[in-house]
């Protein structure tokens, strides 16, 4: 088992509440801004898309808050999480949907490098990148 930092707990912990957060956001008040992200070509009713985001977002929080013995797994399964929904943010991007204050392409694609940083964080701040160097 791989030693935690103060900063990888710390920042496991804000991603957790993070995680949290968008998914309670995904169900409630902010259900129409994520269904601004669904892209065009997803067979899948986008409402249907939003409701399973944001419940595997909360189960993703709590695990990340939580499963401490599995950590390493609990951050591939959100890196994972990260890297299926990126196509989101493109379709923003490429169907110049306002949403979430991104009302510009310029702003649209300024946040695309966040995902790439999300998932970073995750591998890291899990201990999941280490654990896969020692292999």
């Amino acid at each position: 088992m791989i030693k935690h930092t103060k900063a990888q707990t710390s920042v496991r912990i804000s991603l957790g509440l993070f995680f949290i957060i968008a998914g309670i956001s995904h169900l409630s008040f902010m259900r129409k801004e994520f269904l601004a992200q669904v892209p065009n070509w997803l067979s899948i009713d986008p409402d249907t898309v939003v409701f399973l985001s944001g419940i595997a977002e909360i189960i993703l929080g709590l695990s990340l808050l939580f499963l401490l013995g599995n950590m390493a797994r609990v951050g591939w399964m959100a890196a994972l999480f990260l890297l299926a929904v990126f196509p989101g943010n493109i379709a923003q991007l490429v169907n110049h949907k306002d949403a979430f204050g991104l009302n510009s392409d310029l702003l649209r694609w300024l946040r695309l490098p966040l995902q790439p940083l999300l998932i970073f964080l995750v591998l890291w701040s899990t201990g999941a990148l280490a654990n896969w160097r020692k292999r």
